[in-house]
């Protein structure tokens, strides 16, 4: 079998391909890819619950916090108390946070139009409805479903 030839290599590197270019433009800016991703996920004006942002952005927590005290450390962020629930902490954009994060939207925004003109859009609808139901089926966990009964 041909790795290149495998989907799960094909997503591995596009991928690592696709994040190293983000790390390169957040590098530019003292920044990372995954601190760009949790500024993107935080509400722009009303900030958002620091237990709803790992499940959102599918990380784990104590990858958040570490992300999340550098981001505090740099005056992107801050924390305040959860007005609906004391036991939580709303994580808020600080001014610099704000401005981070359109520069960081503006990335995103960037690469997508770019590969917009570079693809053909019945081909783009293609790869949606792959990575989709690719998505679906390992949610499902239907892929080694029969290996797994057979033990």
């Amino acid at each position: 079998m041909d790795r290149n030839r495998t989907i799960d290599h094909q997503l591995r590197a596009t991928w690592q391909a696709v994040a190293k270019m983000y790390n390169e433009q957040a590098a530019n800016h003292g920044s990372t890819m995954a601190m760009a991703f949790v500024l993107l996920s935080i509400h722009k004006e009303n900030g958002t619950p620091s237990t709803a942002l790992g499940p959102m952005m599918g990380m784990e927590p104590t990858s958040l916090s570490r992300i999340l005290k550098s981001m505090e450390e740099k005056g992107a962020i801050y924390r305040e108390k959860n007005p609906e629930d004391g036991r939580s902490v709303m994580i808020k954009l600080t001014d610099y946070g704000k401005k981070m994060r359109e520069i960081s939207k503006g990335h995103v925004y960037q690469f997508n139009d770019f590969i917009k003109s570079q693809i053909l859009e019945k081909d783009l609808e293609s790869f949606f409805r792959v990575t989709t139901t690719i998505n679906k089926l390992v949610a499902e966990k239907k892929i080694f479903e029969t290996i797994n009964q057979e033990k």
